[in-house]
């Protein structure tokens, strides 16, 4: 039998401030983590990606920056990282 325990190692609280990029069921979001909840999370200086081009490219093929901040529903991303 295994025990789990909890550590906040992987949270998203160690990429608050961070450029982050969502990976989601349909979009891929970008932009600096300010804040989350269980089911959001806010992106600022954002945008979205349409069309990443190469992963080691030094940016995306198409990028486009969004107005204001936006919020992601997390229950819609599969991978969070920091990439670019």
């Amino acid at each position: 039998m295994k025990t789990l325990i909890e550590t906040n190692e992987f949270g998203l609280e160690t990429l608050l401030n961070q450029r982050i990029t969502f990976f989601g069921l349909n979009y891929i979001y970008t932009g600096n983590l300010k804040a989350f909840d269980n089911e959001w999370a806010t992106l600022e200086n954002a945008g979205i990606v349409y069309e990443t081009g190469a992963f080691t490219d030094k940016d995306w093929k198409d990028y486009q920056s969004l107005p204001h901040p936006v919020r992601v529903r997390l229950s819609s991303i599969e991978s969070v990282m920091v990439l670019k």
